[in-house]
């Protein structure tokens, strides 16, 4: 019913700036933008973090208190896409990261990874110091 793809990850220094994207796929009785959207992290031997969180329409967000005032999360329903744009990365962000969507209420967030339904794949973001 709902795929997502994620990409754009990769290695940076600490310090860079990287971009990573989830292209959204629902069937046709639906659209991208009846979904809340969140972006997870697992790095090795963690436990997957929610990261940051948007609302159905985007006008609420959500993020972590270990990456608030540096990432930011985005979506463009018109493009069928969400975002992810990471700043001032640290070695400490490295991780696989993933995209996930919920059905929820119009205005609603949540880092909780229990609360989403579909996932997609991940992709690898490596920051080294």
């Amino acid at each position: 019913q709902v795929q997502l793809v994620e990409s754009g990850g990769g290695s940076v220094q600490a310090g860079g700036s990287l971009r990573v994207s989830c292209v959204v796929s629902v069937g046709s009785e639906y659209t991208p933008s009846s979904y809340c959207m969140g972006w997870f992290r697992q790095a090795p031997g963690k436990e997957r973090e929610g990261v940051a969180a948007v609302s159905r329409g985007g006008g609420s967000t959500g993020y972590a208190d270990s990456v608030k005032g540096r990432f930011t999360i985005f979506r463009d329903d018109a493009k069928n896409t969400m975002y992810l744009q990471m700043n001032s990365l640290k070695p400490e962000d490295t991780a696989m990261y993933y995209c996930a969507a919920r059905d929820c209420w119009w205005g609603e967030t949540s880092l909780r990874g229990a609360e989403y339904n579909y996932w997609g794949q991940g992709t690898q973001v490596t920051v080294s110091s």
